[in-house]
C-alpha cells in the first residue's frame, strides 16, 4: 500500500513542493556556497541536501497518508536543506575530515543559525541528523525523518545510484529562472505587416 501511494507523487509534485518551502534557502546566496563542495562521489553538497529534503518529503507523505501522522512540512524541508551547511570540503586533509562524521553536525548548526533565522525544529534536525554516530537522540519526528533520509542518499551517493537528478534539475531550473539566468523564447510576437 505504501509503495502504490509512493508512486502517485510524481517528481515533478516533489520538486514543486520542495521549491515552495524551501525557496528562500534555496535562493540564499549562502546556500549556495554549498556547490563547492562535494559531499559523497560527485555529487554536492548543495545537491545532497536536495536530494535529503526530497526523500524526507516523500517519507512525510507517506507517514501522513498512512498513518494519519502530523508533520511540519516546512520545517523538514528547511532543516533537511542546511542539515550540512558545515561550508568545507571535508576530504582535503586537515579540514576536519578525521572527525567529520562526528563534528559536522555542530559545525552546520552554527554557520546555519548565524545565516537563516532557525525554529527548534529546524535546529533539532540540523545538529541530531548523524544520530546514532552522534549519541543525541532526534527529538522531533522531522529529526528523525531527516536522519533517515540522509543515510538513503548518502548510501546511493556512495554507490553512485541516481536517486534524485531530475529534482536536482528542476530545483537549478527554478534559480536560474528566478536569477534571470534563463529566459523562454516564445518566438516572434510581433505581428509581420
Amino acid at each position: 500500500m505504501a509503495l502504490h501511494f509512493a508512486k502517485r507523487i510524481t517528481e515533478y509534485r516533489l520538486a514543486k513542493d520542495l521549491f515552495t518551502r524551501g525557496k528562500s534557502i534555496i535562493l540564499s546566496p549562502e546556500a549556495q556556497v554549498m556547490k563547492r563542495f562535494t559531499q559523497h562521489g560527485e555529487t554536492t553538497v548543495f545537491e545532497h541536501c536536495v536530494a535529503v529534503a526530497k526523500y524526507s518529503l516523500l517519507i512525510a507523505y507517506s507517514l501522513e497518508k498512512l498513518f494519519r501522522i502530523e508533520i511540519d512540512k516546512d520545517s523538514l524541508v528547511r532543516g533537511a536543506l542546511l542539515h550540512d551547511y558545515f561550508l568545507y570540503d571535508w576530504h582535503e586533509k586537515g579540514q576536519g575530515r578525521r572527525f567529520h562524521g562526528f563534528t559536522h553536525p555542530g559545525v552546520a548548526l552554527k554557520n546555519a543559525d548565524r545565516d537563516f533565522d532557525l525554529n527548534e525544529i529546524e535546529k533539532d534536525i540540523i545538529v541530531k541528523h548523524m544520530f546514532p554516530l552522534t549519541p543525541f537522540l532526534p527529538s522531533h519526528r522531522e529529526s528523525f525523518i531527516v536522519s533517515l533520509a540522509d543515510k538513503w542518499c548518502a548510501l546511493a551517493e556512495t554507490f553512485k545510484i541516481d536517486v534524485s537528478s531530475y529534482i536536482i534539475y528542476r530545483v537549478n531550473f527554478s534559480i536560474a529562472l528566478t536569477n534571470g539566468d534563463y529566459s523562454i523564447d516564445y518566438g516572434e510576437t510581433v505581428a509581420e505587416a
